[in-house]
């Protein structure tokens, strides 16, 4: 195959790959499950064991399980270039698929970008050289912006739930929003928050046709309106998922070339660890295996000194973990 062919056949897959993402976190985060709990938990502290008593049974690692993260990144301006370790960009969406090979079922875990969890510093090497407790998102401003910051993010992950591996992972810049909404003729959303002061075309209870620009600030916008939680902005982000969905579906319907020029039109915003091979293995995962829903993190939002903070619930994340990545010991 060409060196054209090939890119062009793995950008068909990546494409794939981020349309089914779509597809299942716009379905099934209409669900809404955003229960809270109100305890501390300093995460990042616990390493995942092969067994362990939970509630009075042994549980044993499963280790069928696999897993993909997928980030939905935030990019500002004065993002470093390949050799500065250092970025402006957070993972303001966070999403961990749980792939369960030998029963052939997926999970998701939809991780708030405000947790707070132990983080690599990196060096100018892109080495370990230090940690600290900040909100998760910020993992990702450490390295190159690329691969080594994704992995910053998967391990940071992997610290929040007690150690377990993030094997996969796959992340998409915020610039894809307008591009891509653009593409499927806009997005219709009825305004859930008051943008008043940040964009006055966006009224809380009118309808609107988000094209553009518009779009990425529906979704982006955290602070200046009037509830600047990351609750609230999970909201306005899971009701445009849903919509996008809907619109998408109607464009790959209407038009067989779409996928290809999509595919082409948002590439650039696209870092994966994966191959072309292994990209079309997860595309295979997230449409034939049954899914169980998604799930959430239990604890607390607090003000903190800059930022809000969310402390997750020490029982949420062990529940999660044992449920997820553990399977009952046969006596």
């Amino acid at each position: 195959m060409s060196a054209k062919g090939f890119k062009k056949k793995y950008l068909r897959y990546a494409f794939v790959v981020l349309l089914c993402v779509f597809i299942v976190s716009a379905v099934l985060l209409c669900l809404g499950l955003w229960e809270k709990n109100h305890r501390k938990y300093n995460s990042g502290t616990v390493e995942l064991e092969d067994s362990f008593e939970y509630k009075g049974k042994e549980y044993i690692l499963d280790k069928d399980v696999e897993t993909f993260l997928v980030l939905g990144l935030d990019k500002y301006e004065g993002t470093s270039d390949d050799e500065d370790f250092g970025n402006d960009m957070q993972s303001d969406f966070l999403m961990l698929y749980v792939f369960d090979n030998a029963d052939k079922t997926c999970s998701a875990i939809h991780i708030n970008r405000d947790t707070m969890t132990k983080t690599d510093v990196l060096g100018v090497a892109g080495n370990d050289i230090g940690d600290k407790i900040q909100q998760i998102a910020l993992a990702h401003t450490e390295g190159n912006g690329k691969e080594v910051s994704c992995r910053n993010v998967a391990d940071a992950v992997s610290g929040l739930l007690m150690g377990r591996k993030v094997n996969h992972y796959m992340s998409v810049t915020m610039e894809a929003v307008p591009v891509f909404n653009d593409m499927v003729g806009g997005v219709e959303v009825t305004v859930l928050d008051d943008f008043a002061g940040i964009d006055d075309t966006l009224v809380k209870g009118e309808t609107v046709n988000l094209m553009g620009e518009h779009a990425l600030r529906y979704v982006r916008t955290r602070w200046g309106v009037a509830d600047s939680s990351n609750t609230s902005r999970m909201a306005r982000q899971k009701q445009y998922l849903t919509a996008l969905y809907e619109k998408t579906l109607e464009k790959i319907n209407e038009d067989d070339k779409f996928i290809a020029e999509a595919s082409l039109a948002i590439s650039d915003h696209i870092v994966s660890d994966r191959s072309v091979t292994q990209l079309q293995e997860i595309t295979e995962k997230l449409s034939t295996y049954e899914f169980k829903g998604i799930r959430y993190i239990d604890g607390e939002n607090k003000v903190g000194t800059e930022w809000v903070e969310f402390y997750p619930d020490e029982d949420s994340v062990k529940e999660l973990v044992v449920d997820l990545f553990y399977e009952p010991k046969n006596n």
